[in-house]
């Protein structure tokens, strides 16, 4: 196929560009550089600098790529940030994923496969999370990247469009070319990692009093390799609809922070802080469905194995992608 994929210059973008080229598929990233990196487009790809907010620039490059279907990645995705400045979010999730659609619809491709998240769910009652699970955003991140599912759950129904929305739980890990270089990070396993390196004196444990069995957090966290291999499934089968993307098992800030010292081979300092206001105790994903109808099977979200890749990468690359 030919791939059109918003966002390839980030994070979970260019380690499925890379995926998806390894596989034998042509890609086609569309990206403004603004918080990706040059340096993670997969030189194999066809790279048009590219922002959604243009509505005319999109159109114009899927007119000119003549694309199969769409993965989309291209958001932003910081939660504290959206609570700051929700404008950004609703302009650029949801203005943008409107564009796209548009696009879409004029030339013709019909399938998409979303990066979601589990935001959209907000705090449940219950864990672990199905994707039945009632979504209550609770903060304009989540809202915004739900609004996107709601409108192209409509144009589904209305313009025949085929979307998958692939709710992912904590990203994490790298492959041996691409890695997380976020500004800020603020993902717990890099942070941990800057310690390590030395960039850092220490990190924060936010709470250590939650209702879990040694006080902190527990995430679900899952491997990028996992999350395209993922994204190739729902690509290339007839599915439309929401998927969870987890383990269903997940791990405490505690047992991060173990796994962590056991692969560095070397002491975490730790500074205990308040609790964030809003952070559940546990979310974990229940993610049967993605196994039944997509054939998934996670393989690399062991938790050292994560840790293990991430290590690597952030050691040849201690200064992100600016090394």
């Amino acid at each position: 196929m030919n791939v059109f994929v918003t966002g390839g210059a980030g994070y979970i973008g260019s380690v499925t560009t890379e995926w998806l080229l390894n596989q034998g598929h042509e890609v086609v990233v569309f990206d403004n550089l603004e918080r990706g990196h040059r340096q993670a487009l997969d030189p194999r790809a066809c790279f048009i600098t590219g922002d959604l907010r243009d509505a005319e620039a999109v159109l114009k490059a899927m007119r000119e790529t003549r694309p199969d279907a769409v993965l989309h990645f291209a958001a932003y995705a910081l939660v504290g940030e959206s609570m700051v400045h929700p404008e950004w979010y609703f302009g650029n999730n949801v203005r943008g994923g409107v564009n796209l659609a548009e696009a879409m619809i004029k030339t013709g491709v019909r399938k998409i496969v979303c990066s979601s998240t589990c935001a959209t769910y907000g705090q449940p009652d219950q864990v672990p999370i199905t994707e039945e699970t009632p979504q209550k955003p609770t903060n304009p991140y989540g809202e915004s990247k739900l609004m996107f599912e709601t409108l192209l759950t409509w144009y589904a129904r209305l313009v025949e469009i085929q979307p998958v929305f692939l709710r992912y739980f904590n990203a994490c890990g790298a492959s041996d070319r691409f890695g997380e270089d976020h500004d800020p990070e603020t993902h717990l396993i890099p942070n941990i990692l800057k310690v390590a390196l030395g960039q850092r004196a220490d990190v924060q444990v936010f709470g250590t009093d939650y209702p879990t069995p040694d006080g902190t957090c527990i995430r679900d966290y899952i491997h990028i390799l996992d999350l395209a291999q993922a994204h190739l499934l729902a690509l290339e089968k007839d599915v439309t609809g929401a998927f969870n993307l987890g383990t269903g098992t997940g791990c405490s800030v505690r047992e991060v922070l173990s796994a962590v010292e056991t692969v560095v081979g070397q002491a975490i300092p730790v500074q205990v802080a308040s609790r964030r206001p809003g952070d559940p105790a546990r979310l974990v994903a229940d993610a049967g469905k993605a196994g039944a109808v997509l054939g998934w099977t996670p393989v690399h979200s062991h938790i050292e194995t994560i840790i293990r890749s991430a290590w690597l990468w952030h050691q040849a690359h201690p200064h992100g992608y600016a090394s």
